[in-house]
């Protein structure tokens, strides 16, 4: 199998819950730039799924992830035989039971976190010869570059001089995706400007595409293309590249 059967999706959100009085609830999926329609056109029936998480740790987390996206996807009736997440508890068999699997979902959270936790179990050399569907959810969509930015998240990553923002990821794009693009543009972080004063000088060594939520770029056959709203950060500079319900095919 090659990396070009594979189908990728690297998203910013595809929704599944909302909060509600301090608690999550499980909805539907988001199908905003169509991105529903395209994935069901690639699903096959009984698919199961392998979520792998962001945080092997944390097993509270990830049962509840597991939960919420098991009803998302039989809400926006998807067929799925299975779902299972991969942490502590089975990591250690992954490479025997990845292949099993129809759906992989890269999960969110802290992109130093999983990509420590990614490399721990040689999941880029695995992902090679994988031939099915991955979704990939914010700092999974990170991760899956192949050389990752990490954009500094939380508190003291900014003026941390140790902390490092390139790292090596997943090689499933050559693209660097910021995601929550609505969010970041008005986010601060240890007194500096997110995007203004950390990401746009960044932009002069590697490129990055924002996304908005509900944004998505799909991958297949070695192209890239864009859904929805989304933006190119490069040599210090912001242009919007796509709009909602628009795709612009991104030329490596």
């Amino acid at each position: 199998m090659e990396l070009s059967t594979m189908k990728l999706f690297l998203t910013s959100s595809i929704g599944g819950s909302y909060v509600e009085n301090g608690s999550r609830y499980p909805c539907g999926l988001d199908n905003s730039n169509h991105f529903l329609d395209l994935l069901k056109g690639h699903w096959t029936i009984d698919s199961k799924c392998l979520i792998l998480s962001s945080d092997p740790e944390d097993i509270e987390l990830n049962d509840s992830f597991k939960v919420m996206f098991e009803e998302a996807f039989k809400i926006s009736d998807f067929s799925l035989s299975e779902i299972e997440v991969c942490d502590v508890r089975n990591m250690s068999s992954l490479e025997e039971m990845l292949y099993d699997y129809d759906v992989i979902i890269i999960a969110g959270g802290h992109v130093p976190i999983q990509n420590k936790f990614y490399n721990s179990i040689n999941l880029k050399n695995l992902l090679k010869i994988y031939s099915g569907i991955i979704i990939s959810i914010s700092a999974g969509t990170m991760n899956c570059a192949d050389v990752v930015y990490a954009q500094p998240e939380l508190e003291g990553e900014a003026t941390n001089p140790k902390y490092q923002k390139y790292i090596n990821g997943l090689d499933l794009t050559k693209i660097n995706i910021l995601p929550h693009y609505q969010e970041l543009k008005d986010l601060t972080l240890d007194g500096l400007r997110v995007i203004e004063d950390i990401s746009l000088p960044d932009s002069f060594i590697r490129p990055f595409y924002a996304l908005v939520d509900g944004a998505f770029i799909y991958v297949e056959n070695h192209e890239s293309i864009i859904y929805g709203e989304a933006y190119l950060l490069q040599d210090g500079t912001i242009t919007k590249v796509c709009d909602t319900d628009k795709h612009f095919q991104i030329i490596n």
